[in-house]
């Protein structure tokens, strides 16, 4: 029987011993959540790397090429914490799952205090809850949900700016499409008419919730997709560039290394090396 939803605790000691060895980047087809109360993590998330300091969360959603490395902090602390796995199927989609493909802000650092001894308290809740004889996953379900709220809260703080429930409904929409049509080449007015409102409203919508205009989410969402197509598939360049809308081979180049600093082959070779 496929295992939908583990939770597992990790121990200072034993990301001591991690911290040995180089892991190098992999992905996986669950989603990962990781939630840490102390030491320094290294994380590599589509091809990024970001250096980060507990209490910190991080989500990966499945598909995602990542690589972590544990580190001892200033007092040195080495990280501790737990880590979740779980299926798609397992929890309706969280903002953390939706957004994964189109932002930076999958690793956040938060702030020491109440609001993550909430987060941690839930936790445990959730890991006690896994170890009855016969767990209830509906309860699980609906603590991971709880979990997902709060820690969204801190983001929004920390990273995004409010933006009012009819926006994320239509945010909400605007993505959903998106996963349909962006292999497709039609413009941002081809979304806005879908949502039945301007190109000029959806862009302020798309900049109030990710500070980032149509266009640049329709281009991070077909670079995520470029880069997993580069690394998991045997396709040429020009194929890859072709399936994503690009009618021309040397036009996917120039923005597949405007956006990722090298081009689609270079980025292969870099990663057959790494792999």
């Amino acid at each position: 029987m496929e295992q939908l939803f583990t939770i597992s605790k990790f121990s200072e000691e034993q990301s001591k011993r991690m911290s040995a060895f180089v892991f190098e980047p992999h992905s996986h087809d669950f989603e990962e959540l990781v939630i840490c109360k102390s030491g320094v993590i290294e994380h590599h998330i589509d091809f990024q790397r970001s250096l980060l300091t507990a209490p910190l969360v991080s989500f990966i959603s499945k598909g995602k090429a990542h690589a972590v490395q544990m580190l001892a902090d200033s007092q040195n602390r080495y990280p501790e914490g737990w880590t979740f796995r779980f299926k798609s199927s397992f929890i309706s989609e969280s903002r953390f799952q939706l957004y994964s493909d189109y932002h930076d802000f999958a690793n956040v650092e938060l702030p020491d205090g109440v609001q993550f001894d909430r987060i941690c308290v839930i936790t445990q809740m959730i890991e006690d809850e896994t170890k009855q004889e016969t767990p209830d996953y509906s309860i699980i379900r609906s603590l991971l949900s709880t979990l997902f709220i709060l820690i969204e809260s801190e983001r929004k703080k920390k990273a995004l700016p409010i933006a009012d429930n009819n926006q994320n409904i239509t945010f909400k929409s605007f993505l959903r499409i998106l996963e349909d049509n962006f292999k497709r080449d039609v413009s941002v007015d081809f979304y806005a008419e879908k949502l039945n409102m301007s190109a000029r409203n959806l862009n302020l919508i798309c900049r109030n919730i990710l500070q980032r205009s149509v266009s640049e989410i329709i281009e991070t969402r077909k670079l995520t997709e470029a880069k997993n197509l580069i690394m998991h598939s045997d396709k040429t360049i020009s194929e890859i560039g072709f399936e994503l809308g690009y009618n021309e081979k040397a036009y996917f180049t120039k923005v597949f290394k405007k956006k990722a600093g090298v081009t689609p082959s270079e980025f292969r070779n870099e990663m057959k090396k790494m792999l």
